[in-house]
C-alpha cells in the first residue's frame, strides 16, 4: 500500500515530536506494531468494576443497594471533575462557567430521577434486615458530596442556620465545628457525636479544611459575583446556579427523605438510620434551609424553601 501525502505528513510530525524529546520514533512504532488492539472492557476496567460488589448478607436486594451507591459516587466524581475545571480556569468566562454548571446539573438530574431505585427498587423486609449489617456505615459519610457543597458556595452558607450570623467572621476552624451536617449525626438522646460522624471527621476533616481554603475565592458563589461585578451578562449562569441550588439542596435530600419515609417511618416510633442520624429533621429542606445562592432568590422563595416539595411527597406516600 502506497503511503499517501497525509500519512507521510503525520509521520514527519511524529518524527519531530519524538526527536524533540530525544526519543526514537522507530521504537515507538515497534510498540504500536506489537500491541494488541484496545477493547472496551479493558479500557473501562469492566471486570474490576463488576467485581466491586461485596454484600454482607445473603439478601439479593443488598446488591442493588451497593450498586446504586457506587453509581452515585461516580456521578459525584463527575461533578467534582467539573468543579475543579471551573475553579482552576485561568481566564474564566461566563460561557465556560455556565456550560460546566449545566453538566453538573445533568448529573444531578440523573441522580434525582433515578433515585426511584432506592425508593421502590428493594423489598422493604429485605432492606430492614440487611441494613443492620451495615452499622455504623451511612450514606451520610459521602465525602465527595461534601466537597461538591464546599465548591459550590461561600462556606458560611454551610454553617448551621442558627449559627450563621454569629459565626460570619469567626475562624475557619470554628465555622467548620458548626457545619450543618454535624448536627444531623448526633445521638438523639444525648446530643453526642455518633460513631458515624466521628469516623467521617477522622477521615475527611483535613481534606475538607484544605478544600475550604482553596475554594475561598474560587467557589461558584465568589466566581459568579466577581463576573457579575465586572459587568458580564450572567443571566444564563444565574439560571444554571438556581437549578444547581434546587438539585443539591432540595431535590437530592428530598429523594433521600422519601426513601427514609418508605423504609424507616413507623407509627408510633420511627426506625433509626444506620448512622444514628436524625433523618426526620436532617433531610427535609424546609428545616435545614440550606441555600447556596440566597442573592439569586426572592425573600418569599427563601421563606418557602422546600415546603412545597415536602408536602407533595408526604401527600403521595400517605
Amino acid at each position: 500500500m502506497e503511503l499517501t501525502p497525509q500519512i507521510k505528513e503525520k509521520l514527519d510530525k511524529l518524527q519531530e515530536k519524538y526527536a524533540a524529546m530525544g526519543q526514537d520514533m522507530a521504537a515507538y512504532l515497534d510498540g504500536l506494531l506489537y500491541a494488541d488492539f484496545l477493547t472496551y472492557w479493558d479500557y473501562i476496567h469492566l471486570d474490576t468494576l463488576l467485581s466491586l460488589q461485596s454484600p454482607k448478607t445473603p439478601f439479593p436486594d443488598e446488591e442493588i443497594f451497593i450498586m446504586y451507591h457506587q453509581i452515585t459516587e461516580l456521578y459525584f466524581k463527575l461533578s467534582l471533575h467539573e468543579c475543579k475545571q471551573i475553579a482552576q480556569h485561568t481566564s474564566l468566562t461566563v460561557e465556560f462557567f455556565a456550560a460546566r454548571i449545566k453538566r453538573i446539573n445533568a448529573y444531578f438530574h440523573a441522580l434525582t430521577t433515578s433515585f426511584e431505585v432506592m425508593v421502590n427498587g428493594m423489598e422493604k423486609d429485605q432492606f430492614l434486615k440487611f441494613r443492620m449489617s451495615l452499622l455504623p456505615a451511612s450514606g451520610f459519610q459521602s465525602g465527595q458530596y461534601r466537597m461538591i457543597e464546599i465548591s459550590a458556595t461561600n462556606f458560611t452558607q454551610l454553617i448551621d442556620k442558627s449559627k450563621r450570623e454569629e459565626l460570619a467572621n469567626a475562624s475557619l476552624e470554628e465555622q467548620f465545628e458548626n457545619i450543618y451536617w454535624k448536627f444531623g449525626a448526633t445521638e438523639l438522646a444525648t446530643g453526642k457525636q455518633t460513631l458515624t460522624l466521628k469516623q467521617f471527621i477522622n477521615k475527611y476533616a483535613g481534606q475538607f479544611l484544605q478544600l475550604i481554603k482553596d475554594r475561598k475565592e474560587t467557589n461558584f458563589s465568589a466566581l459568579y459575583l466577581k463576573l457579575a461585578s465586572e459587568g458580564h451578562d450572567v443571566t444564563e449562569l444565574a439560571n444554571e446556579l438556581r437549578k444547581l441550588d434546587l438539585y443539591v439542596n432540595v431535590e437530592w435530600p428530598l429523594s433521600h427523605y422519601k426513601s427514609a419515609v418508605r423504609y424507616l417511618e413507623r407509627d408510633p416510633v420511627d426506625i433509626a438510620a444506620t448512622g444514628g442520624t436524625n433523618w426526620q429533621k436532617y433531610l427535609p429542606p424546609r428545616f435545614q434551609k440550606r441555600i447556596f445562592y440566597p442573592f439569586l432568590w426572592t425573600e418569599e422563595q427563601i421563606e418557602e424553601w422546600g415546603k412545597g416539595w415536602v408536602l407533595s411527597v408526604l401527600k403521595n406516600l400517605h
